[in-house]
């Protein structure tokens, strides 16, 4: 088997097969910034109060008494029991916490006695199923294998959410192991044996049932799109924050590699992973990113962010954001397919529009295009050394001790693991050796050569630019889990993830009722710019809209 490109099997974890499932995709060519599709709205999906409901709209109900945090809870607790696996059955949450009751209570006590803890006070949300939290729920990266595993501590990130005074209110689905497992496998939001319910399920998209919800943070996309929480975090590793951001209609931030800690977060790599806010707003998006900030010894990478990350980024929230600025278009990762590429051309104009001078083309290197051995042979390594580290801080009571037995229960299991995928991926990086052999150092020192050096350093050095902008990823494909074929092609994901810089997505338009993003990436600790960009495009374009759940949609 060849190897396919990064971003078909990590970077977007999907695999939909355009033409098979439900009769396929009928093509139309009409692009829209606005339009809707042609299919019915489901009848199973009630009206919620608390649609697209925002951050400071939540505090501002509880100040004036219209919700507690209870209230709140209770609202979306019943949404997700109502849509996630009865209605039409999203499959994005995998577990509920099963205190939330009394969290919230505690908060609505805390809130009347001394008012809000910090900036997400009250806010339910949602965290993928690989960040860690020592509670009453599990995390398990979507497998079977650590079913039960209830971590020692919380992670970096979820104690940062706590702190804000969040409320962490389930796990979301998410492609098994990050989408590190197969080269084959042919859907997001895959979980051990999740093809007829099991722990995940199929995740689906809320725009169109039939169609990918983008990986591997599925759950995360869907869950946030369709409202059952106020907002969601993903994990990134190539392109899984803001691939199914894009298809999802949501804002999406992967920071800079360091900007985040992934203390107690399941890895495939420290030099590629990272958590991130997945929200409806930018506004929301900023909010959250400068709750999840700071140094934290279980991670080495987060001493270079001291004096470079802020803990409140809505100072960047410009409406005149985008006067001034200079953009360098990724040309080169458009051009699969016209309807896309006419939505972006109105997105290029609105920047111009805005007082944007749009630098059209700007180039990267060739490697850099459709994924490379470099990057390839960088997870490979650092996926066994991360996860067999990470099993370590679990115990003496994990269920699974290192990536060598987790390969064996995969194969004892064959029915839960194997039936439909196998673990090329898993095995490829076991027989890699330590962090110390020089094709694992090479290959590393190549990655960031091509990516920042002569890369996005240069291209923005070479243009003064603020930001590169770029199509996220193309049209959600028709979800067929036998088909690793499609994905819906698209996605400029790859040089930032290489060189551990930041790349933002914000929602772009629609093409017959099916949500695009566009992505903005820059260099390390540039977050804020991207935000100011990403905020002064959002308020000039209104593109979100909610989704209406049909069960498909023809374009």
């Amino acid at each position: 088997m060849t190897e396919m490109d990064r971003r078909t099997f990590v970077s977007t974890g999907v695999a939909a097969g355009a033409l098979l499932s439900l009769g396929g995709c009928v093509p139309r060519g009409d692009d829209q910034r606005s339009g809707s599709g042609d299919a019915g709205s489901t009848s199973e999906v009630p009206d919620f109060a608390l649609d697209e409901i925002t951050i400071d709209a939540v505090h501002e109900g509880m100040r004036s008494g219209a919700y507690t945090c209870r209230s709140i809870t209770e609202m979306y607790l019943e949404r997700i029991e109502a849509l996630n696996r009865q209605g039409p059955r999203l499959f994005a949450v995998l577990e509920t916490n099963p205190d939330a009751l009394e969290i919230a209570d505690e908060l609505d006590r805390e809130f009347q006695a001394s008012g809000p803890r910090g900036p997400l006070h009250g806010i339910p949300l949602l965290l993928k199923d690989n960040v860690d939290t020592a509670d009453g729920m599990t995390t398990t990266a979507g497998s079977t294998a650590l079913l039960g595993s209830i971590p020692p501590q919380d992670s970096f990130v979820a104690a940062g959410l706590r702190s804000a005074g969040a409320l962490l209110l389930g796990k979301a689905n998410m492609s098994e192991w990050a989408g590190w497992k197969s080269f084959e496998f042919g859907a997001s939001g895959w979980s051990g044996r999740g093809w007829d319910g099991g722990r995940g399920g199929f995740c689906k998209n809320p725009y169109a049932l039939d169609r990918t919800p983008g990986g591997s943070s599925s759950g995360s996309g869907s869950a946030a799109a369709a409202n059952l929480a106020v907002a969601a975090i993903g994990s990134e590793t190539d392109g899984s924050i803001v691939g199914p951001s894009s298809r999802n209609c949501l804002v999406g931030i992967k920071p800079t590699i360091g900007l985040h800690s992934r203390g107690g977060v399941i890895p495939i790599a420290h030099s590629q992973d990272s958590t991130g806010p997945m929200t409806r707003t930018v506004r929301d998006a900023a909010i959250m990113l400068g709750t999840m900030v700071g140094v934290d010894p279980r991670d080495p990478l987060t001493a270079a962010s001291a004096g470079n990350f802020l803990t409140d980024y809505t100072g960047a929230l410009d409406p005149g954001g985008l006067n001034g600025a200079r953009v360098g278009v990724l040309r080169e990762y458009a051009g699969f397919d016209s309807r896309v590429d006419a939505l972006f051309e109105e997105a290029l104009d609105v920047m111009r529009a805005g007082g944007a001078t749009v630098v059209d083309p700007v180039t990267l290197p060739e490697e850099l295009r459709f994924g490379n051995e470099y990057e390839m042979e960088v997870l490979y390594h650092e996926f066994k050394a991360d996860l067999n580290a990470y099993l370590a801080s679990l115990g003496p009571d994990a269920p699974i001790k290192s990536l060598a037995e987790l390969i064996e229960y995969n194969e004892a299991n064959h029915d839960l693991e194997l039936a439909l995928y196998g673990q090329e991926l898993h095995v490829r990086s076991q027989e890699r050796g330590p962090l110390t052999d020089q094709r694992y150092l090479d290959a590393l020192a190549t990655s960031h050569r091509l990516s920042r050096d002569e890369g996005i350093d240069r291209a923005m050095d070479e243009h003064q630019l603020d930001a590169l902008v770029g199509i996220t990823a193309g049209i959600p494909a028709v979800q067929d889990p036998l088909d690793a074929s499609g994905g819906g092609g698209g996605g400029c994901s790859t040089p930032p993830a290489m060189a551990a810089y930041p790349n933002m997505t914000v929602p772009m338009g629609f093409i017959g009722g099916l949500p695009v993003g566009m992505s903005l990436c820059g260099r390390a600790w540039s977050e804020a710019t991207l935000i100011r960009i990403a905020y002064a495009f959002e308020q000039a374009t209104n593109v979100r809209r909610p989704p209406t759940f049909q069960p498909t949609l023809l374009v």
